[in-house]
């Protein structure tokens, strides 16, 4: 694993949406689903707005492994479930300060305590595509 680049961490903490597909037991990708991403100093973050039941969620914790699609970005990546209390205070206001412009409703539920619980760090596999 290598860490994300900044052109990579600039086009895709500027993406307004991700596209995340899991990887399945099988090998191969689920098909993709459409979710807020932001940024905290040199890493990425997503969340589950429906916290570890969520079925996208759910399907992260199969292997772990995927592939992500923002901001003309493509990357195999990591999830890396997050729990640490400091860290998700930093990714609710991100996702506070990034989608400011969206009503309550919408940005409410991404930092409730079933959102933070389905927290996950993306970690890219390599350097390339």
């Amino acid at each position: 694993m290598f860490p994300w680049t900044s052109d990579d961490l600039a086009k895709i903490g500027k993406a307004e949406e991700l596209q995340l597909a899991s990887m399945q037991r099988d090998g191969t990708l689920r098909k993709p689903v459409t979710i807020w991403v932001v940024r905290v100093g040199e890493d990425l973050y997503v969340r589950a707005y429906k916290g570890n039941t969520g079925p996208w969620f759910r399907g992260t914790q199969e292997r772990h492994e995927g592939h992500i699609s923002a901001g003309g970005v493509e990357k195999d990546v990591t999830f890396v479930n997050v729990s640490d209390p400091e860290i998700n205070e930093q990714v609710d206001t991100a996702y506070r300060s990034k989608y400011h412009h969206y009503d309550a409703q919408y940005v409410d539920p991404m930092v409730a305590t079933a959102a933070r619980t389905a927290t996950l760090k993306l970690v890219p596999h390599t350097s390339g595509a």
